[in-house]
């Protein structure tokens, strides 16, 4: 059986690599390919045997609020990469990067290990001392008190000040009439994510953002494929970041990127995810690199010329991507349209089929300009609701419909956040009002109709019984 999709894979290695191969070399490499698609064959067959899909059986069956959706050509995408055994980023990762840039139009993409990481990476690149406009140690960054922890740690962790402002009701986005209030003369940036894949409204921010000159960071984890006015989502500020976690659009297990069209942000990007070093002659290159300069760099008060391999311009971290991981990301891409497509498809059945109780629930909302790719279905028990969010969450889960909470609710009722400096506008009270009453259910790709339709009949026992 041959593989499907395009794999990549590096020349097998012989013993006189540099010379023309003979016939016996010749003879032998014909053998390890039909080795390779042997394997790769049996690795289909395999799949099929254990992965393919289970009958849902109502009431036994978790219906999941998210999870990696795959088949065969995973699979055989990571077993080849394995076989090159090319184990740190490689061909793999140089064809994703290509790939996904592609989709989303953008110059740069500089993939990572996690979407944290990307988050930690983007913040971290603004702040290079390479930039003179970057980012200081006391400089304010606006942030939605909804947010996922990590999209806020990375302003702490480099000694900036978060600024925080509510949320709304309804898209659950920043509240974009509370930016100006946000404002001070030490404010130079606006970082928020776009909530479960629903767009915030980006007029009211490119306003702000441009009428006072800061700096934009998109977290687009959990809306890779949305859209703004027909304009992809995390293509609007300086930079942009996604999360392959396997709840997310496409997975990698772990895995993450920094997206960007600014060339300068992305070598520098490059260098805070490769150990901050300055060197960015990338997976595969000549013994003096692709610069042609690797040893002809010098640092002062120190004789001769420095490996550039070695040469550090950042202070950074190794947090690159496994090639492995990156083949599996080229067969989720792939399926990335239809993924979205079914995303959206579940959401508006899910939505249709919860209207009858919005005496109770509030269901979400969007800007008419937004297209949305997304995440999960949020959703909020109205405080005048006669029952606590707990108790309809708790009935869904016993009856083995998952549901989450949406991120951390308002981050500073959070244990590890009491005490961070920071300031906050106004009461924040609608993010007390998403901590206390907010949850959201799935709409993932692996949600098939007898899934879907059994989330309904779940909801409506549970209000038949109020």
């Amino acid at each position: 059986m041959a593989p499907r999709g395009a794999l990549i894979r590096r020349p097998i290695q012989l013993a006189l690599s540099d010379s023309k191969p003979n016939a016996n070399e010749k003879r032998r490499m014909g053998e390890l390919d039909d080795l390779r698609q042997s394997i790769l064959a049996q690795v289909a067959e395999y799949y099929e045997k254990a992965h393919s899909a289970r009958p849902f059986e109502p009431g036994k069956t978790t219906v999941h609020y998210a999870g990696r959706v795959f088949d065969a050509t995973e699979m055989e995408h990571m077993v080849s990469a394995v076989l090159d055994f090319w184990l740190t980023a490689g061909p793999y990762a140089e064809e994703f990067e290509k790939q996904l840039g592609a989709f989303l139009g953008v110059r740069e993409v500089v993939p990572v290990n996690s979407g944290s990481s990307a988050n930690l990476v983007a913040v971290t690149t603004l702040c290079s001392r390479q930039l003179p406009e970057g980012l200081r140690p006391g400089d304010e960054v606006i942030l939605p008190a909804v947010s996922f922890p990590t999209t806020v740690n990375p302003v702490i962790q480099n000694r900036l000040v978060p600024v925080f402002v509510d949320s709304c009701l309804g898209d659950f986005n920043l509240n974009v009439d509370q930016l100006e209030e946000a404002l001070s003369p030490r404010t130079r940036a606006l970082v928020f994510a776009h909530t479960l894949g629903n767009p915030a409204d980006m007029d009211a921010v490119m306003a702000f953002v441009e009428r006072h000159g800061l700096l934009l960071i998109e977290d687009t984890c959990d809306a890779l494929g949305s859209k703004w006015d027909g304009r992809m989502v995390g293509t609007f500020g300086q930079m942009a970041t996604l999360s392959f976690y396997p709840a997310h659009h496409i997975t990698m297990g772990e895995g993450g990127a920094v997206y960007t069209n600014r060339p300068r942000l992305a070598k520098i990007a490059r260098a805070v995810r490769d150990w901050g070093r300055d060197c960015w002659c990338g997976y595969d290159n000549p013994v003096n690199g692709k610069c042609g300069i690797r040893f002809e760099r010098e640092v002062p008060g120190i004789p001769g010329f420095y490996d550039h391999r070695y040469y550090y311009s950042e202070i950074g971290y190794n947090l690159k991507l496994t090639d492995p991981q990156a083949a599996m990301g080229l067969a989720q891409m792939m399926k990335l349209p239809e993924f979205i497509r079914r995303r959206k498809a579940n959401f508006a059945y899910l939505y249709e089929g919860l209207k009858p109780y919005q005496e109770f629930l509030m269901l979400p909302t969007w800007h008419p300009k937004a297209d949305p790719s997304w995440f999960a279905l949020p959703l909020l028990v109205r405080p005048e609701a006669p029952f606590m969010r707990h108790e309809l969450t708790r009935y869904l889960e016993v009856n083995r419909v998952q549901t989450r909470l949406i991120f951390a609710g308002n981050i500073l009722r959070q244990p590890a956040y009491a005490e961070i400096e920071h300031r906050a506008v106004a009461d924040l009270s609608v993010s007390d009002l998403i901590m206390r009453g907010g949850f959201f259910v799935g709409v993932y790709p692996g949600l098939d109709q007898p899934r879907l339709d059994y989330m309904l009949e779940v909801f409506a026992r549970f209000f038949d019984r109020l």
